[in-house]
């Protein structure tokens, strides 16, 4: 019942729930649909006109969305904001997961408070050039759990959009919880009129992911929103020799740490082993993973991320995995998906390497 539209499973002759006879007249007897119609607003939303002014300071909306859960969509959207700060551009990422916002943590934001001022909202600034809003913020326990139904969150996402002084932004990065639910369908309602550039849809290699990203790729069909790209995010354990650990199973069947050893006897013996990187496949991309996904839908596959424990850490530590040499097999591996994504949205950019 989307932007007016008359439900599938509405009474022969329906008035349309946005006529002022909606859920009163004849035809609404009996309708499922009928006290819902009945109570709901008429006419356009007045808070609607805030929110296209608030946005018509800000160039591009981004999504960034997954079907499930635990697949790293938030860690992708941390770090797709500080790469874009890094490249020197006005950056605003607005964290939507309501129930579980974890944005203030990967940024390295906990415990900052909101304020407030005479244009508004102010969001929370890691960077001159990168601001973060989230509920996060605003709980007096980071512990507590918030117990909101749709309607609640909707006013928050409304608020977060029309009472937030964002400024003039390059990009507006928009962090959504897994699914399509009440969050996802406020956003886009919220942001249509202004424009939205499109979505990012991360998602793990196995087929019990990839079996909800495609509900996601058809939500963003159906409320047309364009596929900007999926990313295959966890493909492979990927990490540097020398950071794996070593055990060894002894005749009682313990297992003994022997990674001092281990390391030792490739310095001495293999010393040519060192600069290997080992890869181990985590999850079962015998299917052919998003790649293959992305070919049957017709949607851009942006490219794979390695499950890297060193982004892990990053995350854990609200950092950049772009400000350092300690996430040699993530970094690179988002550093290219990020500058592959800019170059085919027309936008010219410089190194993430050149400010990071």
């Amino acid at each position: 019942m989307e932007n007016g539209e008359i439900p599938e499973d509405a009474n022969e002759n329906c008035p349309g729930p946005q006529s002022e006879s909606a859920g009163k007249s004849d035809a609404c007897q009996g309708c499922p649909n009928q006290s819902i119609c009945a109570t709901a607003p008429k006419g356009p939303d007045p808070d609607l006109v805030s929110i296209a002014e608030r946005m018509a300071t800000v160039k591009h909306k981004i999504l960034v969305l997954s079907g499930k859960g635990g697949v790293g969509k938030s860690t992708f959207s941390a770090q797709l904001s500080f790469a874009l700060a890094a490249m020197d551009f006005q950056v605003g990422l607005m964290d939507i997961d309501i129930c579980g916002p974890s944005i203030p943590k990967m940024l390295g934001l906990e415990g900052q408070d909101v304020h407030q001022s005479n244009l508004g909202w102010s969001p929370v600034y890691i960077e001159s050039n990168l601001g973060v809003m989230s509920i996060g913020f605003m709980l007096p326990n980071p512990d507590d759990a918030v117990i909101w139904r749709g309607p609640r969150k909707n006013g928050l996402i409304k608020q977060f959009l029309k009472d937030v002084y964002w400024g003039e932004l390059d990009f507006l990065i928009v962090d959504a919880p897994p699914g399509t639910s009440d969050e996802h369908i406020s956003i886009v309602q919220c942001l249509e009129a202004t424009g939205i550039d499109g979505a990012i849809i991360v998602t793990t290699p196995q087929q019990v992911s990839l079996i909800d990203v495609r509900k996601e790729v058809s939500f963003c069909k159906k409320v047309g929103v364009k596929v900007l790209g999926v990313v295959e995010n966890m493909s492979g354990l990927t990490q540097p020799l020398l950071d794996l650990k070593f055990l060894k199973t002894t005749e009682t069947e313990e297992q003994v740490d022997v990674t001092e050893w281990a390391a030792e006897y490739i310095r001495e013996k293999a010393p040519e082993l060192l600069n290997l990187i080992t890869c181990s496949e985590v999850f079962d991309s015998s299917g052919g993973g998003a790649a293959k996904m992305c070919r049957d839908m017709g949607v851009p596959f942006l490219g794979k991320v390695p499950l890297d424990p060193q982004l892990c850490k990053a995350a854990e530590e609200g950092r950049s995995c772009f400000g350092d040499q300690k996430c040699r097999v993530s970094a690179p591996a988002l550093k290219k998906i990020i500058e592959n994504l800019l170059e085919s949205q027309g936008l010219s950019t410089m190194s993430i390497d050149d400010k990071a």
